[in-house]
């Protein structure tokens, strides 16, 4: 287990400097183990002359070649990372830069020594599925994309609800006026979801969460559908939206635009530390069973 990982690629956040001490400290770690470490390269251009000791590579590289990639940043850098290397399942592991870090779990303070512990083998590994969505107009694809956290539909810069139609599997459920939908797997169940007041669907659920953002309907709440299902939102005359992909990618829809999402045949791999656990990290995130002295 100790040598499963020789070709390992470090990953930062999107043309930031933040974190480029962890990514050279963490490239430097890698190296005294005689490990081959590169660092993407938009990572290395932030990072600048510092990071000229290192060979570079890009995503398509790093998703051909590499055993493993550190993404270090927030939740954002490693589902940018996640959409980019979906064709291939490069293993993932994620050290936190950011606020919450639902997905990045190796504290900056500690990567060094968890890093370590996962490459000695310790580790735990899950997989997480992703959607594959595409935007239909007038019968062709205008947009296709990945996504690993949700797809939402929102009214945009307009000032005003947008009206949509809901089909699963091909049978209506209900037309909707309202803000917009979320369209969530379980790992962005904690994401826009949760703040939407959508359920929160542990990773092992084969599940699928459908938020209305704001409905303009009381009965209009959330609904979890099994992962197996294919979800299509219409927008209605003379209603235009935005669609999101993880918050990253998007694309303006028109009235009449069809948006398809269906569970992706491909997966993203998780490193964890050994002992991580769903609910502490949960506990630790949402302040679960904290004293109401800290509100």
């Amino acid at each position: 287990m100790a040598h499963e990982f020789n070709n390992i690629s470090l990953i930062g956040k999107f043309r930031s400097t933040d974190g480029a001490e962890t990514v050279l400290d963490l490239a430097s770690y890698l190296r005294e183990r005689g490990i081959k470490a590169r660092i993407e390269h938009g990572t290395a251009s932030a990072i600048g002359e510092a990071a000229q000791g290192f060979d570079t590579v890009t995503y398509e590289e790093i998703a051909r070649e590499a055993d493993l990639a550190v993404v270090v940043g927030g939740d954002g850098s490693l589902l940018n990372a996640a959409r980019r290397m979906g064709a291939r399942a490069v293993p993932l592991v994620g050290v936190n830069l950011g606020r919450l870090g639902f997905l990045t779990d190796l504290p900056r303070a500690r990567a060094r020594q968890q890093l370590g512990e996962i490459l000695d083998g310790r580790y735990r590994s899950e997989s997480r599925f992703m959607f594959d969505a595409e935007v239909m107009r007038d019968g062709e694809c205008i947009f296709h994309t990945l996504a690993l956290n949700d797809v939402v539909v929102n009214r945009g810069n307009l000032g005003q609800m947008i009206e949509f139609e809901l089909r699963v599997d091909g049978e209506f459920v209900y037309t909707l006026l309202s803000d917009g939908m979320i369209v969530a797997t379980p790992t962005g169940s904690t994401a826009y979801a949760l703040s939407a007041n959508g359920p929160i669907l542990h990773p092992g659920v084969s599940g699928i969460a459908l938020v209305p953002l704001c409905p303009h309907a009381l009965s209009a709440r959330p609904v979890t559908l099994p992962d197996t299902s294919c979800i299509e939102i219409v927008l209605m005359p003379p209603h235009d939206a935005r669609i999101h992909f993880d918050g990253a990618a998007y694309c303006d829809g028109r009235a009449g635009d069809r948006l398809r999402i269906v569970r992706s045949p491909l997966e993203v791999r998780l490193l964890h530390p050994e002992g991580y656990s769903y609910f502490a990290m949960l506990r630790e995130k949402l302040h679960w069973s904290a004293s109401m002295s800290r509100f």
